[in-house]
């Protein structure tokens, strides 16, 4: 999912995806002061907004109108609850 703005995601920058976690959980060691982005955002050429797009961002930058997160929450399982009479 793309927005209007490069995501900025939990992963620390790591040059190459050597070592990497395979199970999809975040990458939380490397270098931790440059965090990863992905996406890309309104003033990019189209043909370099992919989802494989991918850079970084370390301080003073994370301040910018062109860098964004999104909010995601792990659900359990539902309960259906069912009316007895």
């Amino acid at each position: 999912m793309h927005g209007n703005v490069y995501d900025m995601v939990e992963d620390c920058w790591n040059n190459t995806y050597v070592g990497a976690p395979s199970n999809g959980s975040a990458w939380t060691t490397g270098d931790c002061v440059r965090h990863v982005t992905r996406g890309g955002c309104f003033d990019d050429f189209p043909e370099s907004l992919h989802v494989a797009a991918r850079g970084w961002v370390g301080p003073p930058t994370r301040r910018t109108t062109l860098i964004g997160f999104r909010v995601a929450r792990t659900l359990g399982p539902q309960r259906l609850s069912r009316a007895t009479d």
